[in-house]
């Protein structure tokens, strides 16, 4: 291939890939782009709206984040971006389009309007409905020709949860805007490009309003009312540029007026209640007659002190739609569904009813004795009602009615509907996946079904856990934004999607509410629903951590500089809790949370010492801040920290280490913190505790004893301490606990517990029982560094080691990663003992090649490589040892002492009968 061919695949700023650039926040955006080819300088081109074409070349061939080359953007400015190889008769990029948004807060003219300016929090529990707002202009009594209009603008935001029309249509598909930040600290805004919806003459713009996240009920235990504020209103400015690039302000203030929505009550864990014979046909039409409906209030925006800013990640969306796998019709009329999937999202539903036919949608992740298992979502009802409008209403299909909710959200894979009028058809009723829209980027696949099942379970609780912030699960009266369990997920999300901008977007908030908590809340956003607040390890540590795998995997240290005082603050804190000694052995603290071992009612009740994890995880943390000072170039922090580093891990050999290397709790948790952590003395004492885990874990007969903590990294553990074989059993045990015993059951996505649904099918006792959430899912991680080989040497990716090793009966593996530089893979197979790893390098990228007979190929380059070796064959694995059947009639049927050894070589690992 020739320069003069080189193609650039994608270009995105900063780390927001598969976005439009509409609506920024950053006046000098930097710039990325994945090319086919590499080049020594590249032609930057931005073809700005006012006419200028702006031309820059790069003094390197870097293709990340190069630093934005032109004259900077001020508020409404953009243009097209486009890049090309600097080499003669090179092809331009696509273009992206660049546009700041309103970049400071006197930009904004306008007051926030509302139709309900101060509701009393809801003693009741009663729903609030929802509002319709319109207001109308006409260009030409501006004084504005509408052949001069170039572009049109609305940039708008919400004390609640919005959509809005224009001229009848909707604008976008975004959904739940503007999405759910601390909002006494920053409140996002959007910008929505509506130049090709205006019309000559008059022009009305609609919206739809309601509580979500600002006023309406959130948090468990019955939740709070009104948490950020007792108005829900609309802040929206509508700007028109002409053709010499004068901004013409549209006054809407005095044009808008309000009525009640057909949503006669929405809310997020509740549901949603929509009488669609209370729709004003045209409401949002110009020559809609809005006599009768009321004036709203005016708020001003000086009322009101949270920062305005352009959101740093991708909007909420539906993202797909599945089809029923079956249908079932009930005794007493309802009709049950079975997706085949759990999912975060709702309905939609086609229907044809008479006028005031009411039908009922309920929703469950699973089934429990015959009914929809619906104890587990506690106050989190999830029942959508819809009543019909009934023949010659209006509807668009003729008489056909078709609805989905707008401002409510459910996790579920099966649902019913209650009083549906007539026969069920196939196309009358479809679930809608809806989570943040980010861009896909690893997979992972392998000879083992079970295995690939549990990978795609973690990738759907991701994404049904990403609905504009990261939580903890999307069905019950919870769906917050837990800090330990991204904390340990975060470099598995990371392979998985392109999720930087909603991570980074997120540790704003965290930034925002440690400095008003004085330390960093155990979900974020912080509110006062029952929850112990305060500082607990494992858990405010995601202040550190997850900055610093964001940096890992891109490679950008503008995170790090964002969030260095956040960051500098917790590990001053926990310092501070230790008195300086190091050991932070006082104080509330989760530990290793849901231990299986703990009992339903205790979660918290592990076998492993909390403040062992605490003071694990001060080491830690201390020890990223150190290297974060030193990468930002802080010598005299780099030297605090690494003392305060230093202390805490003399404090906890002292405290939990014997000279053998024993750890204090002798469980596989502690002993995994230390391996993985690097607490150790020496290499002996590394050894010997490696060793003992691997007896722990064989004595439990490679079934799961971690909770959130532990679990996360126990494969890690045992593959360090050269124990691959006991990984692999433990990873592809399928009895209970174990993450492929949850595969049997059929499950979808990732549970809380390891037996949220215990073996005869019904759903565990506790109070807190989910069967979505991602982070005992970290393991993907494992699967693709490991398993796979797939995993990088430095941050960004320029540096990939490639190091697969196969074992657990697997015949074949494979992992992809669409990283910063572009597609990596690594893809392994076993024919007997003939071994063939297949490998993808992206331009700008070396690997380090390891094949398991020893060979290390250093200096790999970018394009496609095969390597060839002869290992041990699949069917020479040694076989799986025998089972202790736990709680049955045979407790003595154990494995002696002989089926089980514990050095690391020769534990089994399981048979390749069960792949």
């Amino acid at each position: 291939m020739t320069r003069q061919h080189v193609k650039v695949a994608e270009l995105w700023l900063e780390n927001r890939r598969g976005l439009e650039g509409l609506g920024i926040g950053e006046s000098r955006p930097r710039l990325s782009w994945i090319a086919s080819e590499p080049a020594d300088a590249w032609e930057l081109e931005l073809r700005r709206d006012d006419g200028r074409i702006e031309r820059s070349t790069t003094v390197s061939g870097s293709t990340r984040l190069v630093a934005w080359p032109f004259e900077p953007l001020r508020s409404r400015q953009g243009g097209r971006l486009h890049v090309r190889a600097a080499v003669a008769d090179a092809a331009w990029s696509e273009s992206l389009r660049v546009e700041a948004g309103l970049l400071e807060r006197a930009d904004w003219a306008v007051p926030f309007v509302s139709p309900s300016p101060d509701e009393p929090a809801s003693a009741n529990g009663e729903l609030r409905p929802g509002y319709l707002l319109r207001a109308t202009w006409d260009a030409a009594g501006l004084g504005v020709e509408p052949a001069r209009i170039r572009r049109a603008r609305v940039y708008s935001t919400a004390h609640g949860v919005y959509e809005f029309e224009l001229n009848g249509s909707p604008v976008s598909e975004d959904l739940l805007s503007p999405g759910w930040t601390s909002y006494r600290h920053r409140l996002r805004t959007q910008t929505y490009d509506v130049t090709d919806a205006l019309r000559e003459g008059r022009n009305a713009i609609g919206a739809w309003l309601a509580d979500g996240w600002y006023r309406g009920r959130i948090g468990f235990d019955g939740g709070l009312w009104n948490v950020y504020g007792a108005d829900a209103s609309l802040l929206l400015q509508l700007e028109l540029t002409l053709d010499d690039e004068q901004v013409v302000r549209v006054p809407l203030e005095d044009s808008w007026s309000w009525h009640p929505s057909p949503i006669t009550g929405a809310g997020l864990y509740e549901g949603e209640r929509y009488d669609a014979r209370l729709l004003p046909a045209g409401w949002s039409d110009p020559g809609f007659d809005d006599t009768g409906w009321s004036k709203p209030a005016h708020l001003p925006l000086d009322g009101f002190d949270a920062r305005l800013e352009p959101p740093t990640g991708p909007a909420v969306r539906v993202i797909e739609s599945l089809r029923p796998q079956t249908v079932e019709r009930l005794d007493g009329g309802r009709i049950r569904l079975d997706f085949g999937q759990n999912i975060s999202g709702k309905l939609r539903i086609r229907l044809h009813g008479p006028a005031g036919h009411a039908v009922r949608l309920h929703h469950a992740e699973v089934l429990e004795n015959g009914a929809l298992g619906i104890r587990p979502l506690r106050a989190a009802v999830s029942i959508d009602d819809y009543v019909c409008a009934g023949p010659g209403a209006g509807a668009p299909d003729g008489d056909v009615e078709t609805w989905t909710p707008r401002f409510t959200i459910h996790g579920f894979r099966y649902a019913e509907l209650e009083n549906w009028p007539g026969d069920l058809d196939s196309v009358d009723v479809e679930a809608l996946v809806v989570h943040t829209e980010m861009v896909r980027t690893g997979w992972f696949e392998s000879s083992h079904p079970s295995l690939d099942r549990l990978h795609e379970n973690v990738v759907w609780s991701m994404r049904d856990n990403f609905v504009d912030l990261p939580t903890d699960c999307p069905q019950r009266d919870e769906r917050l934004g837990w800090t330990g369990d991204i904390q340990v997920f975060a470099p598995t999300a990371l392979r998985l999607y392109a999720a930087h901008g909603t991570l980074s977007g997120w540790l704003r908030d965290v930034a925002a509410e440690q400095a008003e908590q004085g330390h960093v809340p155990n979900f974020v956003p912080w509110i006062e629903c029952g929850f112990p607040n305060f500082p607990t390890a494992a858990w405010g540590d995601a202040a550190v951590i997850v900055p610093w795998e964001l940096y890992r995997h891109d490679g950008d240290p503008r995170v790090l500089v964002d969030q260095y005082d956040s960051m500098r603050a917790w590990v001053d804190l926990v310092d501070g809790l230790t008195g300086g000694t190091g050991l932070w052995n006082t104080g509330f603290q989760l530990g290793d949370w849901l231990d299986p071992a703990a009992p339903p009612d205790n979660p918290g009740q592990s076998h492993t010492d909390k403040h062992l994890v605490a003071t694990a995880y001060h080491v830690r943390t201390a020890r990223i801040m150190a290297e974060t000072a030193a990468l930002l170039r802080h010598d005299a922090d780099e030297t605090r920290y690494r003392g305060i580093a230093e202390r805490a891990l003399a404090a906890f050999r002292a405290e939990y280490l014997s000279p053998a290397g024993r750890i204090v709790s002798d469980t596989p948790t502690s002993i995994a913190l230390a391996i993985v952590f690097d607490l150790f003395a020496s290499p002996e004492q590394e050894q010997r505790a490696g060793e003992r885990l691997v007896e722990l874990v064989a004595a439990n007969d490679f079934r799961i004893s971690t909770g959130f903590v532990g679990t996360p990294i126990i494969c890690d553990a045992l593959a360090r301490a050269g124990a691959m074989d006991a990984a692999y059993h433990l990873l592809l045990q399928d009895q209970l606990p174990s993450w492929l015993y949850q595969v049997g059951m059929g499950a979808t996505t990732i549970w809380e517990r390891w037996d949220s649904m215990l073996p005869d099918g019904t759903v565990n006792p506790g109070d807190m029982t989910s069967f979505n959430h991602y982070a005992l899912g970290a393991v993907a991680g494992f699967m693709h560094r490991v398993i796979a080989g797939l995993d990088t040497e430095e941050p960004g990716g320029a540096r990939l080691r490639i190091a697969p090793r196969p074992g657990g009966g697997l015949t074949h593996a494979a992992a992809s990663h669409e990283g910063p530089l572009g597609l990596a893979r690594s893809a392994w197979r076993r024919d007997g003992e003939a071994f063939t790893l297949e490998v993808l390098i992206p331009v700008g990228a070396t690997a380090t090649v390891h094949l398991p007979d020893g060979v290390v190929i250093d200096g790999v380059g970018a394009g496609s490589h095969v390597f060839t070796c002869t290992t041990r064959s699949a069917a020479s694995d040694p076989p799986r040892p025998k089972q202790r059947w736990r709680g049955g009639p045979h407790e003595d049927d154990a494995p002696a002492a002989s089926d089980v050894e514990p050095a690391a070589a020769s534990v089994a690992d399981t048979v390749a009968s069960t792949a």
